[in-house]
């Protein structure tokens, strides 16, 4: 199942076919009054640690670096996608942030996280997914080596 995650700049207008509007940065932005954002949420979980952040933007850090450590962070959150995956089940959803440039923005790379767990929960309730060791023998079975009587 597709599922419509779009990226925008807070500072844009809101459009009534944004659907659910979550603000996922960890600061608020400047200037900005909440009742004039028509957000759904201010979901800071999911952001990048204040940290990675701010070695992001003091250029301390690559891109390639910046990506794979909000990944980490990510991962060791294990729920922080779950808020945003429910809204993304209902309908479109509009991750919003400040950023000047959004694909330089960790906007991309959680977006590509919540499609990727959004599919893996899907596989799963599908059925078509592994879900115990026995499951997983047909995946790990491989020929055996040549001369190999295949019961040894």
């Amino acid at each position: 199942m597709g599922h419509d995650i779009q990226l925008k700049r807070i500072y844009a207008e809101p459009e009534a076919d944004d659907g659910s509007r979550v603000l996922v940065d960890r600061l608020w932005p400047r200037g900005k009054r909440r009742e004039t954002l028509a957000l759904s949420d201010w979901y800071r979980d999911a952001s990048p640690s204040n940290g990675l952040r701010r070695d992001w933007h003091q250029a301390k850090i690559s891109h390639g670096v910046f990506t794979r450590r909000y990944r980490w962070e990510m991962a060791d959150a294990k729920d922080c996608l779950l808020p945003l995956m429910r809204l993304a089940r209902r309908g479109r959803l509009t991750l919003l942030s400040a950023a000047r440039d959004l694909e330089q923005s960790h906007l991309p790379i959680l977006r590509e996280a919540l499609l990727e767990a959004l599919a893996k929960e899907d596989r799963e309730a599908d059925g078509t997914a592994p879900s115990s060791p026995p499951c997983y023998a047909a995946s790990m079975a491989t020929e055996p080596a040549a001369g190999q009587r295949p019961d040894s």
